[in-house]
């Protein structure tokens, strides 16, 4: 059976929807960055996605090529992950979408060395005929956080933030998101399916001893 990184590393990705506290490891991602309205028909964020996916599916499925990557074991891709800024604004205003500046993530799993990478930028460039320069490998070690399950409409996640920082502060914590800690988000429902009212993300933010 296929490694689920949502079930085997429930603490991450399955969050209950009561806020709690959580230590998150330094992991591996494919990233592409962009800024403005993830709304936008066609624009940053939706060709993002492409990227991303086109990358993920090149390393999960060279299983069935030639290539073969050391330690190689089939995984479910995990689910698309976002880290989210504005300049000049300590936490996220969603009224100003226009301004959002975002870092779209998918998790790798720790076979998929910068080689590796590299391999799979090159191969999905020659077979999609696409240019994948965008795509980074990216490190990221998030540390202390507050987190929980969010469910319905993105647009309603500023009363879930407000419980995690009530949360935190009574456990003696405060929101620590900086130039290099991000609100961050992970999505367990794909939008185009699922209405608003059952979206389910897990949403976290950095917090640091007060």
């Amino acid at each position: 059976m296929a490694f689920d990184y949502k079930k085997e590393y429930r603490e991450f990705y399955l969050p209950p929807r009561n806020p709690g506290i959580v230590e998150v490891p330094e992991m591996r991602f494919l990233a592409v960055r962009g800024k403005g309205d993830p709304n936008e028909l066609d624009g940053e964020y939706k060709a993002a996605m492409g990227l991303l996916y086109g990358i993920a599916f090149t390393i999960k499925m060279s299983k069935l090529g030639d290539h073969r990557i050391e330690g190689y074991f089939d995984y479910v891709v995990p689910p698309l992950e976002g880290l989210w800024w504005q300049e000049g604004i300590r936490g996220i205003d969603y009224t100003r979408k226009g301004e959002f500046q975002w870092l779209s993530l998918m998790r790798l799993p720790d076979f998929v060395t910068k080689q590796e990478f590299d391999w799979a930028i090159e191969e999905a460039a020659r077979k999609k005929k696409t240019d994948f320069s965008k795509v980074e490998y990216l490190t990221y070690h998030e540390g202390l956080c507050v987190q929980c399950m969010h469910i319905g409409p993105y647009d309603d996640e500023p009363a879930t933030i407000q419980a995690m920082s009530e949360f935190a502060a009574k456990e003696g914590y405060e929101t620590d998101i900086t130039d290099s800690r991000y609100h961050h988000e992970i999505y367990l429902s794909d939008a185009r399916k699922v209405s608003p009212e059952k979206l389910k993300t897990v949403i976290r933010h950095p917090i640091r001893k007060r």
